[in-house]
């Protein structure tokens, strides 16, 4: 699997919660299709009546048992969170991953119709035979390990630290580098400019904390035992298999305690710039050439590049001197088959599955294999799917309404920026001036990438995957030094979230979020104002979270914070963080400082969401629909689109490592600092939903 370069993307939502579909009647093809036009033999149909169907707010689930003001989250979801059982194959279950099934088996239809074209050429023939070979499960049963022979073969006769460095670039050449990431991103200091960036990898687990930490022992004893089984279905003995788990495990957490932390890094975004040249990077890891490195990538030495958290680099350089060779072979061994794995035959994807989600997420089935094979076309090729999925399940009246919406969610937020009590003047006109070149992007990309070079056949699934892994890590490479291309995209359209990229000032929300519950082109205001509406405002406040706000309005890394206003922003954000620590979620508390970012965004955007509809529906009646007033249905469409199941299991892994706090609490969280809320359900001091005024937060 290529390991990505540290996109600072801020998303709405974890990103397992991807795809969906929307509605399209007879829409014109998106700007830059033209020449996969082209290569289209057949047009392309969808058969929405074998969609499932979408989440949208019903007012048949309210309990109206439950009192709004004290329990918002049982009034809203309870009654649906009780009916909704987690899916065999799923580890959570809300609006997100309803939204997901509906793009999936929109995907399907897709995929099977350019498999089935033996004619077609460009995007369709990549995922036509990536869908082919990936369906062909007697084939690739039959094969067994037989893919990767030569590989292991290659890992077995390294004898010595030189055939290891050797191996690790040429390995990392082909994009099969799980040691650490590397890749082109905007440079900090110049965002205009493509720099080459190194981060952290090499861990099996999801935290460094798994690895560190007694309480999460059961964990990391599970996954030894899964490190032995993979060795053993290889043909490794078993007592060496267990054996060289160990030294596994080992090797992994001294990895881990030179690794930074899932809350270090999402709460300090200057650890992933540390531009050096490759001059002082090769005196910091004298056992690992960076000008070797860049040149057996095929990358043009540079003047400088980041070497993100210089101490893990310090430490595998160390490791590669100390290390001795055969727990490096047993380590590659391990993760050359592992990351293999749900390419090959059942038993090697079963196993994958009984660690992975089973035992670590809670899931409780496999997903069959045409959802696997789908998820495996969206992260090798999933913008040649999305130029397919946009032509029939994108409308392009959602865009225009889309854009409207924009608009009046940025004339909302200019008004909250003008009216911050907190904030200087100085202050206020650079946040205004951040605020000015926000970019928005709504659909699909304006200029698609291109595909050619990639060459895919029907031979071999596990060879189209690493022919298409290979493909796209050169790509990013090709970027380095480069300016940077602002007409790309860090999503597919068939993505079911939206992301704020700090580093090009852009909002984008891809075709797929926008259906109920986030967007209906024939609902009320609102319904779609407590949707995307919260959406749009939310990725726009992360031009303004703890660490959106540290780069300014051309995306540079940079400080335009007076140092008051920066100290009464921290004081704000403490009382945030505070609110978050106290929500308890199955007996282990929130992280409030690992979700401070998506909290902020969260207050920020439902905010704005509310001023936009106020003044788009001034002076208009309220329709009072089903014995709802209009300021309660914008607030139970928010709670609606955060209505979501977990296992204990999945649970338990965001609470260490995501970001966003659990859904049911970004629910109630942010309404219970609005004043606009209490007023709605007729709250009153005390009740629980009405935060006292020295607890009440007001950012943006």
């Amino acid at each position: 699997m290529i390991r990505k370069p540290p996109i600072l993307l801020l998303s709405l939502a974890v990103a397992t919660a991807l795809s969906a579909c929307a509605k399209k009647d007879d829409a014109p093809a998106p700007a830059g299709a033209a020449t996969a036009a082209k290569a289209e033999p057949a047009a392309l149909k969808l058969d929405e009546s074998k969609l499932p169907p979408v989440n949208r707010f019903l007012v048949t689930d309210l309990d109206t048992s439950k009192n709004a003001c004290t329990d918002f989250g049982g009034y809203a979801n309870g009654k649906w969170l009780a009916a909704n059982a987690i899916p065999g194959d799923r580890t959570s279950w809300g609006a997100f991953e309803m939204l997901a099934e509906r793009s999936t088996a929109a995907q399907q239809q897709l995929a099977e119709q350019a498999a089935a074209d033996k004619n077609a050429t460009g995007v369709e023939k990549i995922v036509g035979d990536l869908w082919s070979t990936g369906m062909d499960e007697a084939k690739i049963n039959a094969q067994g390990i037989e893919p990767i022979k030569g590989e292991l073969a290659a890992i077995d006769a390294l004898a010595d630290k030189d055939a290891i460095v050797g191996y690790l670039r040429s390995s990392a050449a082909k994009g099969q580098n799980g040691l650490f990431g590397f890749g082109a991103e905007a440079d900090f200091k110049d965002s205009s400019m493509n720099l080459a960036y190194a981060s952290q990898g090499g861990l099996g687990l999801p935290d460094r904390e798994y690895y560190l930490k007694a309480e999460n022992k059961a964990k990391l004893d599970a996954y030894q035992a899964h490190i032995g089984k993979v060795l053993e279905l290889a043909g490794v003995p078993a007592a060496d298999a267990a054996e060289q788990a160990k030294a596994v495990i080992a090797f992994e957490t001294r990895l881990a305690k030179v690794s930074k932390s899932s809350e270090e890094l999402s709460r300090d975004v200057s650890l992933y710039y540390n531009p050096v040249t490759l001059a002082d990077a090769d005196k910091l890891t004298p056992n690992f050439s960076w000008t070797e490195f860049f040149k057996s990538q095929g990358v043009a030495p540079q003047d400088k590049f980041s070497l993100a958290i210089p101490a893990f680099h310090a430490e595998l350089s160390k490791m590669l001197g100390d290390t001795d060779p055969a727990i490096w072979r047993s380590y590659l061994r391990f993760h050359t088959i592992d990351s293999a794995s749900p390419y090959l035959s059942d038993a090697f994807a079963n196993q994958n599955f009984e660690f992975y989600a089973k035992n670590l997420r809670g899931q409780k089935e496999i997903k069959p294999r045409w959802k696997r094979v789908l998820g495996t076309i969206e992260e090798q090729a999933g913008e040649a799917l999305g130029q397919m999925y946009v032509k029939v399940a994108f409308p392009a009246e959602s865009k225009a309404k889309m854009e409207a919406l924009v608009g009046n969610l940025r004339t909302a937020l200019k008004g909250r920026i003008d009216n911050l009590s907190w904030m200087s003047d100085e202050t206020k006109k650079k946040a205004v001036a951040k605020w000015e070149t926000f970019t928005p992007k709504i659909g699909y990309p304006d200029k698609w990438r291109e595909w050619n070079g990639l060459s895919t056949g029907r031979d071999s699934y596990i060879g189209n995957v690493m022919a298409a892994n290979e493909f796209n890590y050169k790509w990013n490479l090709g970027k380095i030094g480069k300016p940077v291309d602002k007409t790309e995209w860090g999503m597919s359209p068939q993505t079911v979230n939206a992301y704020y990229n700090p580093l090009q000032n852009e909002i984008v929300f891809p075709a797929a979020i926008l259906q109920p519950p986030f967007f209906d082109a024939n609902a009320t205001d609102e319904m779609n104002y407590g949707g995307i509406g919260a959406v749009i405002g939310h990725e726009m406040t992360h031009g303004y979270d703890d660490q959106g706000a540290r780069f300014g309005p051309t995306g540079n890394f940079e400080n335009w914070w007076s140092e008051a206003d920066a100290k009464g922003f921290s004081g704000l954000t403490d009382k945030l963080i505070s609110q978050f620590d106290a929500y308890d979620a199955g007996g282990t508390k929130v992280n409030g400082k690992l979700t401070l970012g998506e909290n902020i965004a969260d207050l920020g955007g439902l905010a704005t969401a509310y001023d936009a509809m106020k003044k788009a529906t001034e002076g208009q009646p309220d329709p009072n629909t089903d014995g709802l007033t209009r300021d309660q249905r914008f607030f139970l469409n928010w709670a609606t689109v955060w209505r979501r199941n977990f296992t204990p299991e999945e649970l338990a892994v965001r609470l260490k490592t995501d970001p966003h706090a659990p859904a049911n609490f970004r629910a109630i969280g942010t309404p219970s600092n609005m004043p606009a809320f209490a007023a709605a359900f007729s709250c009153k001091p005390g009740d629980a939903m009405v935060r006292a005024a020295d607890q009440q937060v007001v950012i943006w």
